[in-house]
Protein backbone atom coordinates (compact mmCIF):
# COMPACT_ATOMS: atom_id res chain seq x y z
CA UNK A 1 0.00 0.00 0.00
CA UNK A 2 1.37 3.26 -1.30
CA UNK A 3 2.19 5.65 1.71
CA UNK A 4 0.01 8.65 2.34
CA UNK A 5 0.79 11.44 4.44
CA UNK A 6 -1.27 12.66 7.87
CA UNK A 7 -3.47 15.64 7.20
CA UNK A 8 -3.99 18.08 10.47
CA UNK A 9 -6.63 20.19 10.48
CA UNK A 10 -7.10 22.86 13.00
CA UNK A 11 -10.16 23.84 13.11
CA UNK A 12 -13.61 25.34 14.86
CA UNK A 13 -13.26 28.47 13.28
CA UNK A 14 -16.09 27.86 13.05
CA UNK A 15 -17.42 24.02 13.02
CA UNK A 16 -19.02 24.11 10.03
CA UNK A 17 -16.74 25.60 8.04
CA UNK A 18 -14.08 22.93 9.47
CA UNK A 19 -16.90 20.31 7.78
CA UNK A 20 -17.05 21.75 4.68
CA UNK A 21 -13.48 21.88 4.15
CA UNK A 22 -13.32 18.07 5.47
CA UNK A 23 -15.99 17.04 2.47
CA UNK A 24 -13.97 19.03 0.31
CA UNK A 25 -11.53 17.06 0.45
CA UNK A 26 -12.81 14.27 0.31
CA UNK A 27 -14.87 15.19 -2.97
CA UNK A 28 -11.58 15.97 -4.71
CA UNK A 29 -9.21 13.05 -3.99
CA UNK A 30 -9.96 9.96 -6.37
CA UNK A 31 -9.96 6.99 -5.26
CA UNK A 32 -11.17 3.47 -6.22
CA UNK A 33 -11.75 2.44 -2.56
CA UNK A 34 -11.61 3.54 1.32
CA UNK A 35 -7.68 2.90 1.43
CA UNK A 36 -6.83 5.64 -1.34
CA UNK A 37 -8.43 8.43 0.91
CA UNK A 38 -5.88 10.54 2.78
CA UNK A 39 -5.19 9.77 6.67
CA UNK A 40 -6.87 13.16 8.55
CA UNK A 41 -6.32 14.25 11.96
CA UNK A 42 -9.35 17.35 12.71
CA UNK A 43 -9.19 19.27 16.20
CA UNK A 44 -12.10 21.13 15.95
CA UNK A 45 -11.37 23.98 18.54
CA UNK A 46 -14.06 26.69 18.77
CA UNK A 47 -13.09 28.18 22.16
CA UNK A 48 -10.29 29.95 19.86
CA UNK A 49 -10.58 33.31 20.84
CA UNK A 50 -11.91 35.47 17.81
CA UNK A 51 -9.37 36.26 15.37
CA UNK A 52 -11.23 39.63 14.01
CA UNK A 53 -11.76 40.53 17.79
CA UNK A 54 -8.70 40.32 18.44
CA UNK A 55 -7.07 42.30 15.73
CA UNK A 56 -10.20 45.38 15.24
CA UNK A 57 -11.01 45.50 19.18
CA UNK A 58 -7.78 43.81 20.93
CA UNK A 59 -9.74 41.03 22.37
CA UNK A 60 -8.18 38.09 23.51
CA UNK A 61 -5.27 36.71 21.26
CA UNK A 62 -6.02 33.51 19.86
CA UNK A 63 -2.55 32.92 19.43
CA UNK A 64 -1.57 30.48 22.48
CA UNK A 65 -4.65 28.46 21.43
CA UNK A 66 -3.75 27.85 17.85
CA UNK A 67 -0.20 27.32 19.11
CA UNK A 68 -1.52 24.10 21.72
CA UNK A 69 -3.88 22.77 18.88
CA UNK A 70 -0.95 22.75 16.57
CA UNK A 71 0.77 20.95 19.54
CA UNK A 72 -1.75 18.23 19.77
CA UNK A 73 -1.44 17.60 15.95
CA UNK A 74 2.31 17.17 16.26
CA UNK A 75 1.64 14.62 18.91
CA UNK A 76 -1.15 13.05 16.96
CA UNK A 77 1.60 12.16 14.14
CA UNK A 78 0.40 15.24 11.46
CA UNK A 79 2.31 15.59 8.93
CA UNK A 80 1.24 19.04 7.58
CA UNK A 81 -1.42 21.27 8.78
CA UNK A 82 -4.03 23.39 6.98
CA UNK A 83 -6.11 25.82 9.10
CA UNK A 84 -9.78 26.84 7.68
CA UNK A 85 -9.80 30.59 8.53
CA UNK A 86 -8.53 32.89 6.65
CA UNK A 87 -8.18 35.29 9.34
CA UNK A 88 -6.19 33.07 11.14
CA UNK A 89 -3.28 33.25 8.52
CA UNK A 90 -2.40 36.56 10.21
CA UNK A 91 -1.12 34.41 12.71
CA UNK A 92 1.10 32.05 11.05
CA UNK A 93 4.67 33.83 11.15
CA UNK A 94 4.60 33.59 15.54
CA UNK A 95 2.94 30.06 15.18
CA UNK A 96 5.84 28.49 13.31
CA UNK A 97 8.56 29.72 15.61
CA UNK A 98 7.43 27.16 18.08
CA UNK A 99 5.59 24.22 15.81
CA UNK A 100 7.66 22.02 13.46
CA UNK A 101 5.08 21.82 11.44
CA UNK A 102 4.35 22.90 8.04
CA UNK A 103 1.33 24.91 7.04
CA UNK A 104 -0.17 25.41 3.88
CA UNK A 105 -0.85 28.81 3.64
CA UNK A 106 -4.67 29.38 2.25
CA UNK A 107 -4.29 33.06 1.01
CA UNK A 108 -0.97 32.42 -0.75
CA UNK A 109 -2.36 29.37 -2.65
CA UNK A 110 -5.38 31.56 -3.43
CA UNK A 111 -3.57 34.28 -4.40
CA UNK A 112 -0.91 32.10 -6.89
CA UNK A 113 -4.20 30.84 -8.12
CA UNK A 114 -5.99 34.11 -9.18
CA UNK A 115 -2.92 35.17 -10.75
CA UNK A 116 -2.95 32.18 -13.15
CA UNK A 117 -6.40 33.57 -14.07
CA UNK A 118 -7.23 35.92 -17.33
CA UNK A 119 -8.24 38.78 -14.87
CA UNK A 120 -6.34 41.84 -13.33
CA UNK A 121 -9.03 43.31 -11.31
CA UNK A 122 -10.13 40.87 -7.60
CA UNK A 123 -12.65 41.45 -5.46
CA UNK A 124 -12.40 40.86 -1.92
CA UNK A 125 -14.80 39.86 0.37
CA UNK A 126 -13.49 38.94 4.00
CA UNK A 127 -13.72 39.63 7.31
CA UNK A 128 -12.80 43.09 8.65
CA UNK A 129 -9.72 41.58 10.34
CA UNK A 130 -8.67 39.52 7.08
CA UNK A 131 -8.95 43.62 5.35
CA UNK A 132 -7.08 45.12 8.10
CA UNK A 133 -4.37 42.88 8.44
CA UNK A 134 -3.81 43.31 4.32
CA UNK A 135 -3.71 39.28 4.11
CA UNK A 136 -5.28 39.27 0.68
CA UNK A 137 -4.30 42.78 -0.24
CA UNK A 138 -0.73 41.82 -0.08
CA UNK A 139 -0.18 39.10 -1.58
CA UNK A 140 -2.16 39.95 -4.63
CA UNK A 141 -0.89 43.05 -5.17
CA UNK A 142 2.81 41.36 -5.31
CA UNK A 143 1.28 39.65 -8.06
CA UNK A 144 0.52 42.62 -9.80
CA UNK A 145 -3.11 42.65 -9.47
CA UNK A 146 -5.40 45.06 -8.59
CA UNK A 147 -8.24 44.75 -5.16
CA UNK A 148 -11.08 46.07 -5.63
CA UNK A 149 -12.31 46.37 -1.27
CA UNK A 150 -16.02 47.23 0.09
CA UNK A 151 -16.19 50.77 1.87
CA UNK A 152 -16.07 50.85 5.26
CA UNK A 153 -19.76 51.22 6.03
CA UNK A 154 -19.74 48.23 3.36
CA UNK A 155 -17.70 46.16 5.16
CA UNK A 156 -19.90 46.47 8.69
CA UNK A 157 -23.60 46.38 7.26
CA UNK A 158 -22.90 44.06 4.59
CA UNK A 159 -20.52 41.64 4.77
CA UNK A 160 -19.53 41.45 8.96
CA UNK A 161 -23.45 41.67 9.27
CA UNK A 162 -23.55 38.48 6.97
CA UNK A 163 -20.87 36.54 9.11
CA UNK A 164 -21.29 38.30 12.84
CA UNK A 165 -24.70 39.40 12.88
CA UNK A 166 -27.20 38.00 15.00
CA UNK A 167 -29.20 36.28 12.07
CA UNK A 168 -25.29 35.97 10.31
CA UNK A 169 -23.57 32.38 9.14
CA UNK A 170 -22.11 31.76 12.30
CA UNK A 171 -25.27 32.01 13.91
CA UNK A 172 -26.50 29.29 12.25
CA UNK A 173 -28.96 31.65 9.42
CA UNK A 174 -28.45 31.02 6.00
CA UNK A 175 -30.69 33.05 4.02
CA UNK A 176 -30.32 36.83 5.11
CA UNK A 177 -26.28 36.08 4.75
CA UNK A 178 -26.95 35.01 1.42
CA UNK A 179 -28.85 38.34 0.33
CA UNK A 180 -26.05 40.87 2.14
CA UNK A 181 -23.29 38.81 0.50
CA UNK A 182 -24.81 39.29 -2.97
CA UNK A 183 -25.42 42.75 -2.74
CA UNK A 184 -21.70 43.28 -1.79
CA UNK A 185 -21.06 40.66 -4.65
CA UNK A 186 -23.02 42.92 -7.12
CA UNK A 187 -21.43 46.36 -6.10
CA UNK A 188 -17.91 44.92 -6.31
CA UNK A 189 -18.31 43.61 -9.57
CA UNK A 190 -20.10 47.05 -10.69
CA UNK A 191 -16.57 48.97 -9.51
CA UNK A 192 -14.58 46.36 -11.79
CA UNK A 193 -14.26 43.34 -10.12
CA UNK A 194 -13.50 40.63 -12.29
CA UNK A 195 -13.27 38.07 -10.13
CA UNK A 196 -14.13 37.53 -6.21
CA UNK A 197 -12.54 36.11 -3.50
CA UNK A 198 -14.36 34.20 -0.54
CA UNK A 199 -11.84 35.64 1.88
CA UNK A 200 -14.18 34.35 5.11
CA UNK A 201 -14.52 30.45 5.55
CA UNK A 202 -18.34 31.00 6.20
CA UNK A 203 -19.02 32.34 3.07
CA UNK A 204 -19.34 29.22 0.65
CA UNK A 205 -21.44 27.92 3.05
CA UNK A 206 -24.18 30.08 2.00
CA UNK A 207 -22.91 31.92 -1.67
CA UNK A 208 -22.23 29.95 -4.64
CA UNK A 209 -20.73 30.78 -8.40
CA UNK A 210 -24.12 31.06 -9.67
CA UNK A 211 -25.02 33.77 -6.85
CA UNK A 212 -23.13 36.43 -8.45
CA UNK A 213 -22.37 38.32 -11.71
CA UNK A 214 -18.64 37.25 -12.01
CA UNK A 215 -16.72 34.04 -10.77
CA UNK A 216 -16.46 33.32 -7.46
CA UNK A 217 -13.26 32.06 -6.47
CA UNK A 218 -13.66 29.90 -3.09
CA UNK A 219 -9.98 29.37 -1.43
CA UNK A 220 -11.08 26.21 0.85
CA UNK A 221 -11.61 24.46 -2.20
CA UNK A 222 -7.97 25.52 -3.29
CA UNK A 223 -6.44 24.51 0.02
CA UNK A 224 -8.68 20.96 -0.23
CA UNK A 225 -6.48 20.36 -3.20
CA UNK A 226 -3.20 21.30 -2.19
CA UNK A 227 -3.84 19.18 1.17
CA UNK A 228 -4.66 16.21 -0.66
CA UNK A 229 -1.53 16.76 -3.89
CA UNK A 230 0.76 17.08 -0.59
CA UNK A 231 -0.26 14.26 1.13
CA UNK A 232 -0.37 12.18 -1.94
CA UNK A 233 2.88 12.90 -3.75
Amino acid sequence: MKYLKTLGILGGMGPEATSYLFNLIIKNTKVKKDQDHIPVVIFNYPQIPDRTLNIVENGESPLLYLIKGMKLLEKAKADVVIIPCNTAHYYIEEINKYSTLPILNMIELTSKHVKEMPVKKIGVMATTGTIRTKLYQRNLENLGLEVVLPTEKEQQELVMEAVYGKRGVKAGYKKEPKRLLKEISQRLSERGAEVIIAGCTEIPLVLSRKDIPVELVNPMEILAKAAVTYCKR
